[in-house]
């Protein structure tokens, strides 16, 4: 017999894990739905228990406490609308022998007093924070993925579980480096968000087609994007004067043109002004020679 010749023999297939989700939001339904596809046996339980119900259709068990929810499995994921719903959701529930994975969008400080709560109670403890938005949940190529930080022991073991839905990113045993990697990913995206707020901003009165200036804005902002990691080279060596491209006394200097573009323009500089006042305030301590890193240490020292 070769080993592609069909045999008689039928191994059982292993049983998925069962999980328990509580909070059946937009979020919470695409995370449901992934899993009860993989053939995962789902329990659910939301606040608003009509919210649930659709899930029942396709295979979930409907709880009709958070405790009984609770009880159902071991594994028990949260996605609910913030650190406080987790608390008074679980407050009624034995945690004795579970684990606990955090969906819910919190901070690190939370993130870390969650995680004694939850040991307190005799449960192990993973926070997370969920880099995608619904519609990528579950969907080939989407680049969705979770940061996970916590207990090292629950992520190896239900690693393929927590995979089904989105890629999985172990970021340490603290349990408020998930939270923290999350936010600070979410406030660089805020930053770029602002930036290109302004760029529209300048050219919405001119005859400038906002679908054409779009693929050139896009280029530029790709194009600057590795720059993050000459400042992380910076950062980790304590150099903010290596591989200097552009020093700051060069870019103090070039404000002068936004700031006055943007007068002509008729456009608000509020969105300009904070990092440009960071900036003259390193220029004024000596660091014209540096790159724009340094003003990492003003924010950390504050004013």
């Amino acid at each position: 017999m070769t080993d592609n010749a069909p045999t008689s023999r039928t191994h059982p297939r292993t049983p998925l894990t069962p999980l328990t989700l509580l909070g059946t939001g937009a979020m919470g339904t695409a995370l449901a739905r992934v899993w009860l596809a993989a053939g995962h046996p789902v329990t659910v339980w939301n606040r608003t228990p009509a919210r649930a119900e659709p899930l029942a259709a396709e295979g979930a068990t409907v709880a009709v406490s958070a405790a009984e929810a609770v009880a159902a499995s071991r594994l028990v994921i949260a996605c609910l609308l913030d650190d406080a719903s987790v608390g008074e959701a679980l407050d009624a529930a034995d945690l004795t022998g579970r684990d606990l994975v955090n969906l819910t969008t919190g901070t690190p400080a939370q993130g870390r007093a969650r995680a004694a709560w939850a040991q307190e109670r005799g449960a192990r403890f993973l926070d997370a924070g969920i880099m995608a938005v619904p519609p990528m949940i579950g969907a080939a190529g989407s680049g969705a993925y979770v940061f996970y930080s916590g207990s090292a022991a629950l992520f190896e073991e239900h690693r393929d579980t927590l995979a089904v839905p989105a890629g999985t990113s172990y970021v340490g045993a603290d349990p408020g480096f998930a939270a923290l990697h999350d936010v600070a990913l979410l406030s660089a995206m805020g930053g770029m968000f602002a930036g290109i707020t302004h760029a529209f901003a300048l050219i919405r009165r001119e005859d400038i087609a906002p679908k054409d200036f779009a693929p050139l804005l896009q280029g530029w902002l790709t194009a600057m994007a590795p720059m993050v990691h000459t400042a992380a080279d910076q950062l980790e060596s304590g150099d903010y004067g290596k591989d200097v491209v552009s020093n700051l006394a060069m870019q103090v200097a070039g404000n002068a043109t936004l700031l006055r573009t943007a007068e002509e323009q008729g456009v608000s500089t509020e969105l300009l002004t904070p990092y440009m006042a960071l900036m003259e305030r390193r220029l004024a301590d000596g660091h014209g020679h540096e790159d724009t890193t340094g003003l990492v240490d003003l924010l950390i020292e504050g004013p």
